[in-house]
C-alpha cells in the first residue's frame, strides 16, 4: 500500500513538471513573437468553442480563433489560438506577431509582457505548490511505512 502512495504522487509530479514545461514554452514563444517586431495583418477565418467536462458539475469552455495571414516571404499561414477576446468574430482583421523562422507560432494577442509574466508566474506557483503537496504525501507514506 505504501508503494501506491509513492507511485501515484510521483506520477502527479511528472505531470506537473510537464505542465510547467508547456507553460514556460508557450510563454517564451509569445514573448519572442512580440519582441521580434515582425507583424502582419491577419483575418479571423473561424471562431469556435470546445467544452471539457470533469465530473458531473464542472464544465470548462475554451474559445478558439483561427487566423490566416501571409508572411513577408509570401507563405500563407493559418494558426489556432485559444482564449482570445469573445468579441472577435469571423472576418475581423487583427495584427499578429510572429518569428520569421516559425510563423506558425504566431500570436494575435496584444503585447502585454507584464500580464504574460504574471499569468506564467501564477501557473508556475500553482504547479510548485502541487509538487510540494505530492512530495509531502510521499514523505508521509514513507514515514508511516518505516514504523
Amino acid at each position: 500500500m505504501a508503494v501506491l502512495f509513492s507511485v501515484i504522487p510521483l506520477l502527479l509530479i511528472a505531470l506537473a513538471v510537464y505542465g510547467a514545461v508547456v507553460v514556460l514554452r508557450r510563454s517564451r514563444q509569445v514573448s519572442s513573437a512580440w519582441s521580434s517586431g515582425i507583424t502582419a495583418q491577419a483575418r479571423c477565418v473561424r471562431s469556435y468553442t470546445t467544452t471539457n467536462r470533469s465530473g458531473d458539475s464542472m464544465v470548462r469552455t475554451t474559445l478558439h480563433h483561427v487566423y490566416e495571414f501571409t508572411t513577408r516571404d509570401g507563405r500563407v499561414i493559418r494558426f489556432d489560438e485559444t482564449d482570445g477576446p469573445s468579441t472577435r468574430i469571423e472576418g475581423d482583421i487583427v495584427t499578429v506577431h510572429y518569428l520569421p523562422v516559425r510563423p506558425e507560432l504566431a500570436t494575435a494577442k496584444v503585447p502585454a509582457p507584464g500580464k504574460l509574466a504574471a499569468s506564467t508566474g501564477c501557473a508556475l506557483l500553482f504547479l510548485t505548490v502541487f509538487i510540494a503537496f505530492a512530495i509531502f504525501l510521499i514523505v508521509v507514506a514513507n514515514s508511516d511505512s518505516m514504523r
